[in-house]
């Protein structure tokens, strides 16, 4: 009888023993498999574009004479600031003008001499035989063209000496003169003039296809310029291309920002503009990895007393990583990934 409650002591022992074993494997198994606790909580959400770019003019000109000569004036140097159809230089205008002089003689000659076969003809065109008026109607003809041809020629010499003063069509600042110096003969492309208006300076990003459907012309953003880490200007969008830009690695589009900034700025200084694409405040949000999908739908596993269940969950939107949940999840619960 002793010998059968021994036993019986021994083999509840082992029993309880077995219990607390399993229990304990148990719960560091639960331990192992709960990982990446997640407490959910509600966040303001933003989504952010940032795109980089530089400064750039609407009103930008490279000016050049039309015809070679020799450089006679110069009335800008770098840095001058020009008010628009301001003369900028010029070049010798006495050869043309010789010309143009010659060509009005020729004109004045062909002029007296189509009005004196006009006379002879006109007046005695009733006495002529229809053959000898027919040969003066295109005598007459003749001298018409030589006389239109003389006015031609002097328009163009005209012309040409008009062309031999450079002018500006905008106002800004000269801020490239390849031939500084007069008296020196050149061609056109030798002697070139850019002028830049700074009243027209924008800040000139690019977008690629997957970025520029998210934005709009009258968006806002906030520009930060390399020259001026600190400091945030306000800027806004005034005009997107439709096609994309040429000269580009892959296709991108331009955007053009207009922005009011008091401290100097000059042309291709860089920086980056930031806008805001989405945002949402006070929302429930968990990053993708901690829900799954089954056949009846989205899930998360959420941890409630110490056990783990399976909560079925209807997503939102995605910003900027974050899955915004619209029901399903309370403030305050926890789940695991």
């Amino acid at each position: 009888m002793v010998n059968f409650l021994k036993s019986k002591k021994w083999l509840i022992l082992i029993l309880i023993l077995i219990i607390v074993g399993g229990l304990f494997f148990l719960k560091r198994s639960n331990q192992n498999k709960i990982k990446n606790e997640l407490k959910v909580i509600k966040k303001d959400l933003k989504e952010e574009l940032t795109l980089s770019g530089k400064i750039d003019a609407e009103e930008k000109v490279t000016l050049r004479f039309q015809t070679s000569g020799r450089l006679s004036w110069i009335g800008v140097s770098e840095g001058d600031y020009v008010k628009k159809y301001q003369v900028i230089a010029s070049l010798d205008q006495r050869d043309l003008k010789n010309r143009l002089q010659k060509y009005l003689n020729t004109y004045v000659k062909q002029r007296l001499s189509f009005e004196q076969t006009k006379d002879d003809y006109w007046q005695k065109q009733y006495d002529l035989s229809e053959l000898i008026r027919e040969k003066a109607e295109r005598i007459l003809e003749q001298n018409q063209y030589d006389l239109d041809n003389t006015v031609l020629d002097v328009e163009y010499q005209n012309l040409s000496l008009e062309y031999t003063n450079l002018w500006t069509p905008i106002e800004g600042i000269v801020t490239k003169v390849s031939s500084p110096y007069a008296g020196v003969n050149i061609t056109p492309s030798q002697a070139e003039f850019e002028i830049i208006n700074p009243k027209t300076l924008y800040f000139s990003a690019t977008a690629d296809q997957t970025e520029v459907i998210s934005l709009k012309e009258g968006q806002r953003g906030k520009i930060v310029m390399d020259a001026y880490p600190d400091e945030e200007i306000d800027g806004e969008i005034y005009w997107i291309s439709f096609s994309p830009k040429s000269g580009e690695t892959g296709t991108v589009y331009e955007l053009k920002i207009k922005f009011d900034f008091e401290k100097p700025l000059k042309l291709e200084m860089s920086g980056d503009v930031n806008f805001l694409i989405k945002e949402k405040k006070d929302v429930i949000t968990i990053p993708q990895t901690y829900i799954k999908t089954d056949k009846k739908g989205d899930y998360v596993n959420l941890l409630q007393n110490s056990r783990s269940i399976k909560r079925y969950i209807k997503k939102g939107e995605e910003i900027d990583g974050q899955i915004i949940i619209k029901s399903g999840l309370n403030e305050g619960e926890t789940i695991y990934d």
